[in-house]
């Protein structure tokens, strides 16, 4: 690889070709089997079925009584059917029964409640009912050997009720992506800055945006800006599958993440067309990919959710779905630069119409402010050379949850 730091980025890749570099791997074929207390959020490595009937038994679908229903024929208001209040269930008598109950032997139908009256020992019955009405069948719900979920599929709440319900305590699932990050510069330190001096923060946000992505994140200390020091770092966790650093990935005098990854392995993309953020760098080390992100923690943000969010979902198996917007009208135009990837920060205000969308004051890529007091951003297309005041944009919410 070339020198970096004379030869600056003379091409930019955009973030499409960047993107479909990254994820030309398989995903991670690693599984396990956990059980269903420990399975939201996961993605099944294989498909599930029922073990057994939901409900597993006949029920009373209403309050009311359970009959045979050929002893309700022609009952009416003003002819009801006579039958006997008891114990079972035969001819021209009757049980009562309340909404889930096992429906009694002999039964086929239940009376609702509300079309019966008890008058002594009879009861007498104002609705005819058909064989099998208010009645919840066996399997109803769910047959015994039913298919329920596909791989892939990502495991909610509502899911695991349905598995427990159906017999299923555990599932396999995909391994989670092991992911260690690692934050560089010898300006960092963790606490209680002196001047000249930074308070680390990327390798939090990075680490916590990870793990709500679906990945097992290993948090380093911080490495100095040393050929020797940031090669043994990298070389530690090759036994990962993704090595994400924070830091030193541009061109400058103590830019090195890039010349070391390219002596140890491979760097694909260095440089992306996107602001704020350009100087991502992505690469390759015995089948482990690194992802350089830029140190400004703007700039970080942005590019994990650009590289590290999809590179997670594909490696997880996660389904990766778009990030939720909000149409909202922009109170103030957006400049950007043609052939860039703009990613602008905006509050939103609610308004008789809808929704307004004004564009941070502070828009720096080390401004963390910016995003953190965002309610999210702008993506500016690289073919438009901003959008003027009053046009309709979407609001993405990059810190959505998943």
């Amino acid at each position: 690889m070339a020198d970096v730091r004379e030869s600056g980025f003379k091409e930019r890749t955009r973030v499409a070709a960047a993107r479909e570099q990254l994820l030309d791997i398989p995903p991670i074929d690693r599984t396990e089997r956990i059980s269903l207390s420990a399975a939201d959020g996961r993605a099944l490595a294989a498909p599930v079925a029922a073990r057994r009937n939901i409900p597993h038994y006949a029920r009373a679908a209403m309050d009311g009584w359970a009959v045979r229903a050929e002893d309700t024929f022609g009952a009416s208001d003003r002819s009801p059917a006579v039958l006997r209040p008891g114990d079972s269930v035969g001819p021209n008598t009757a049980v009562r029964v309340h909404t889930g109950s096992e429906l009694p032997e002999g039964a086929d139908a239940v009376v609702m409640v509300e079309a019966t009256e008890q008058v002594g020992d009879e009861l007498e019955v104002f609705d005819a009912v058909g064989a099998g009405e208010n009645v919840g069948p066996i399997g109803e719900d769910v047959e015994d050997g039913q298919r329920l979920y596909e791989p892939g599929h990502q495991l909610r709440p509502s899911d695991l009720g349905l598995l427990k319900g159906a017999g299923i305590d555990t599932v396999e699932v995909a391994a989670r992506p092991e992911v260690a990050v690692i934050p560089t510069g010898e300006e960092l330190v963790q606490s209680d800055p002196d001047p000249g001096e930074i308070v680390e923060t990327n390798r939090f946000t990075v680490s916590r945006l990870a793990e709500r992505w679906g990945a097992d994140v290993t948090r380093r200390s911080i490495v100095t800006d040393d050929r020797e020091a940031l090669r043994a770092a990298v070389e530690r966790d090759l036994t990962r599958d993704v090595v994400v650093t924070t830091g030193g990935s541009s061109v400058g005098e103590r830019d090195l993440i890039p010349e070391v990854v390219s002596d140890l392995g491979e760097v694909f993309v260095h440089g992306v067309a996107l602001k704020p953020g350009h100087p991502v760098a992505l690469g390759r080390v015995n089948g482990v990919t690194i992802v350089m992100l830029p140190g400004y923690p703007v700039a970080a943000i942005v590019n994990a959710v650009q590289f590290l969010r999809p590179l997670i979902k594909h490696l997880g198996r996660f389904p990766s779905e778009p990030l939720p917007s909000q149409a909202a009208t922009l109170t103030r135009k957006i400049r950007s630069e043609p052939g860039v990837r703009t990613f602008a920060r905006v509050t939103l205000s609610p308004t008789d119409d809808g929704l307004e969308a004004t564009p941070t004051r502070a828009s720096g890529s080390g401004v963390l402010s910016s995003v953190a007091l965002a309610d999210g951003w702008v993506v500016v297309p690289e073919q438009r050379e901003g959008i003027p005041a009053d046009e309709t944009v979407a609001v993405q919410d990059w810190e959505h949850n998943v």
